[in-house]
């Protein structure tokens, strides 16, 4: 389905993929209408105008229904009025990379999971850039994959961080190469509050190889083990490689605190895990999913090992960013799930003032327990789910303050922090009630924290 000369499709979300992947249907023929519920972005205005795209914003009028085929923005809820209306007519709904893919020349190399899929794509396209092979990065990762897709060629792979609302309605879309890292609640809000559902938004990606792919998941999340588990049972399912920290398993793992990769081809140690760029258990995790998946894509094990040992990580997740006093400051604005704070507490050692809050997702702060109990000496809530918070923490974390703003929340920390201290800003929440996005969080967090001055 690679001509659209005639068709009359709607986009239905205006921002940043929905315009792309407008433009590109466009450029292929296709007659397209674009309908945004809310404001559409100035940036993206422009767009659509200099492109000749008709637009409407502010609700979806009788002509956004007159589409051969909806083409859903990952902003736009499955359970919008629009989605229903088609689905009523029974017309197709299809996903943005539903339909990039559809004119994709690359291997696909797709990252899901509930955390660390920004991570894991950059410290991809790290070790393919030492490698010297070509690629493009595109997905959740920042660049909408319908504005990369005509560079593609066999000669380039696709490094795709891709959502759960980015699977919901894909159709063919096939990665050759699959990562699936975790499954644990998270956007339970888009998805009735039950997890179920989300769980099958996820096993989308894998649910869509064929036997000539390959799926590397994490086998030391129970939820994952159990979905792939199910797969396994089935006549034709896509080769299937696990990774673990926990116990040594067919794929990576450790053994005697070596990196190891065992595959149809490969059978090698890899590098002493001590010898990890970044911290923490989750990412040795990481770690050994991208050397894995690296190897699958028969990439070198030197560029592999360099990057293992000098990727440094991404902005937003765990980012070092000054020490003031003996005090570290951290900005893990890209947690915005308590899975994530979970995994972010793990990684210290050292007591920690944790600043959370935002727009709550229906979160269940029980997982932090035992972390916020053993290393947290102070919860600064903001946000729209402060008092969530507050109330779901109380009797856990020592002290419990909350703050109107993050430049509060930040003087409020520096004023409780004491050398030795880390200062952590993991949110667990979704940025917008308070910022357009959790990088806009994150810059600001960076921005009050360099005005601090030693005492």
């Amino acid at each position: 389905m690679t001509r659209l000369y005639n068709q009359h499709i709607v986009v239905a979300g205006a921002a940043r993929s929905g315009v792309a992947v407008a433009e590109l249907m466009q450029r292929k023929g296709a007659g397209v209408f674009v309908s945004d519920a809310g404001t559409i972005g100035e940036v993206f205005r422009e767009r659509l105008e200099s492109s000749g795209i008709p637009y409407e914003q502010g609700g979806h009028s009788d002509r956004s229904l007159e589409g051969d085929f909806l083409v859903l923005s990952p902003g736009v809820p499955g359970d919008a009025p629009i989605v229903r209306a088609y689905e009523d007519a029974g017309k197709q709904v299809l996903a943005e990379i539903e339909v990039a893919s559809w004119f994709c020349e690359s291997r696909i190399v797709a990252v899901t999971g509930s955390n660390g899929k920004t991570t894991v794509v950059n410290w991809l396209a790290d070790i393919w850039k030492r490698a010297g092979r070509s690629f493009l990065l595109a997905g959740n990762v920042g660049t909408a994959f319908s504005e990369v897709v005509e560079k593609s060629s066999a000669e380039t792979d696709v490094i795709l961080e891709v959502s759960s609302f980015q699977l919901d309605h894909i159709d063919r879309f096939r990665a050759r190469v699959a990562i699936l890292l975790n499954i644990t609640p998270d956007h339970l809000n888009r998805y009735q509050n039950r997890f179920e559902h989300y769980i099958a938004s996820k096993m989308q990606l894998p649910g869509h190889q064929t036997e000539e792919d390959t799926l590397i998941y994490g086998y030391d999340d129970l939820v994952v083990r159990e979905q792939v588990e199910k797969m396994a049972l089935q006549t034709a399912h896509p080769e299937l490689l696990p990774f673990s920290s926990e116990i040594e398993v067919p794929g990576a793992c450790l053994r005697d605190g070596i990196m190891r990769i065992q595959t149809k081809t490969h059978n090698e140690e890899v590098l002493p895990m001590d010898q990890l760029a970044l911290p923490g258990k989750h990412n040795l995790r990481n770690g050994l999913a991208v050397a894995l998946a690296a190897r699958v894509c028969e990439i070198d094990k030197g560029p592999i090992r360099d990057s293992l040992t000098g990727f440094e990580g991404v902005p937003h997740r765990l980012q070092k960013v000054r020490e003031l006093g003996g005090v570290t400051y951290y900005n893990d604005s890209k947690a915005t799930n308590v899975n994530a704070v979970w995994y972010a507490l793990t990684s210290f050692r050292r007591p920690v003032i944790l600043i959370m809050g935002g727009r709550d997702k229906g979160n269940d702060y029980r997982e932090l327990y035992d972390e916020v109990r053993e290393k947290v000496k102070a919860v600064i809530a903001i946000g729209e789910g402060r008092d969530a918070i507050q109330e779901q923490l109380r009797g856990v974390a020592p002290v419990i303050w909350l703050a109107d703003s993050m430049q509060d929340a930040v003087y409020k920390s520096y004023l409780k922090a004491e050398k030795g201290d880390i200062v952590l800003l993991s949110p667990a929440c979704a940025s917008f009630d308070m910022f357009e996005s959790y990088e806009e969080r994150g810059h600001k967090f960076i921005q009050v924290v360099m005005t601090l001055q030693e005492e």
